[in-house]
């Protein structure tokens, strides 16, 4: 009961402190806002609250500022970090595997597939509002989620590997495959390349009204299910014999998972590690039961991405890195730590 109750208290910091993130990301940049101006400015969008906010003093020009660079990319790094945490989460738990995250069956590989797809054609369209890349890129992730799926579907004693390594092979060939268009296309190299590594540069309030609605929707089912979720790890057998069909609730989170995801990449190009190292993270603070583990670490995915994408766009101002390079600085050694750390228990 005591730690239940921590638990909750700590949930309710995360969401204090990605409050504080998201007023604090909207007050860094090349012109400097102050904290309180920018809160005042944030909370002025909020119904109902914006008619006891005064903001006729403040410079028109934060406000330019503020609504149509900052909150946007803001905003898109909330969500974005909150579909690849809470993916990470489900991927994680569904295919019992430590190390998956939501780019462990290929859905990134087949993102940066269509989207290179997209962009060595030439093709240049919009449909509501997503360019021809970023549609490229949704197509991509959910086609590679579909054929990985159904491969795995011949194997059904050992499913669940069948489909991690359905996800392996896949990812490899269409990694190829972009390699080879990069290749025979080397003046969109620098192009594809910046988009593959993700940045949240080009975001538009028109992207956000297009991803909220499919991420919010997935984060509500990543919720619903995380008591199926708790009882589906003690075994399939147990799960069963409690009423749940396994191979229903698998397939509707992994289904969920990939769409959140790409509609994820589809604004913001692959960004790596999130999906890993926040669940871990979350795992060891308020232990495994995905009632707190899974709200944990949407919070937490969404204060590391504003963290993450604050420092992307700041530390070689005027200049900006590649969000992905950012999150990989921090992923890549927490995951080789992972590996280490499974391979001495395995050894113990």
């Amino acid at each position: 009961m005591i730690k239940n109750s921590k638990n909750q208290l700590f949930s309710l910091a995360l969401l204090i402190a990605l409050g504080i993130s998201i007023v604090f990301a909207c007050t860094v940049g090349p012109e400097k806002i102050p904290f309180m101006v920018s809160m005042r400015l944030l909370l002025n969008k909020i119904p109902l609250i914006n008619q006891l906010i005064d903001i006729s003093d403040i410079d028109q020009t934060y406000a330019t500022i503020l609504y149509v660079v900052r909150i946007p990319r803001v905003l898109g790094a909330t969500l974005i970090g909150m579909a690849l945490a809470g993916s990470g989460v489900i991927f994680q738990g569904v295919l019992r595997n430590p190390l998956a995250e939501p780019y462990v069956l290929g859905i990134s590989s087949g993102a940066a597939f269509g989207a290179t797809l997209m962009i060595v054609s030439g093709l240049s369209f919009t449909i509501f509002g997503m360019s021809a890349t970023a549609i490229g890129a949704f197509i991509g992730a959910l086609l590679t989620m579909y054929i990985v799926y159904n491969i795995a579907r011949v194997g059904k004693n050992n499913s669940i590997t069948v489909l991690l390594l359905s996800g392996i092979a896949i990812s490899s060939l269409l990694s190829a495959m972009v390699s080879l268009m990069i290749s025979m296309n080397r003046d969109q190299v620098e192009r594809i390349v910046f988009w593959t590594m993700g940045s949240l540069s080009s975001v538009k309030m028109s992207h956000i009204e297009l991803v909220y609605i499919p991420i919010l929707l997935s984060v509500l089912v990543f919720l619903f299910f995380s008591r199926d979720l708790n009882v589906m790890l003690l075994g399939e057998e147990s799960a069963t014999s409690m009423g749940i069909d396994v191979a229903v609730l698998r397939k509707i989170l992994l289904i969920t998972a990939s769409v959140a995801t790409a509609f994820s990449v589809s604004i913001s190009g692959i960004i790596g590690f999130v999906g890993l190292i926040v669940p871990h993270a979350m795992r060891l603070i308020v232990g495994p039961n995905h009632r707190y583990l899974t709200p944990s670490s949407l919070l937490a995915g969404s204060i590391f991405l504003i963290i993450s994408d604050t420092i992307a766009r700041t530390i070689i101002a005027p200049g900006q890195l590649p969000l992905g390079v950012i999150t990989a600085i921090i992923g890549a050694p927490y995951f080789i730590y992972l590996l280490y750390r499974n391979s001495s228990i395995s050894r113990g």
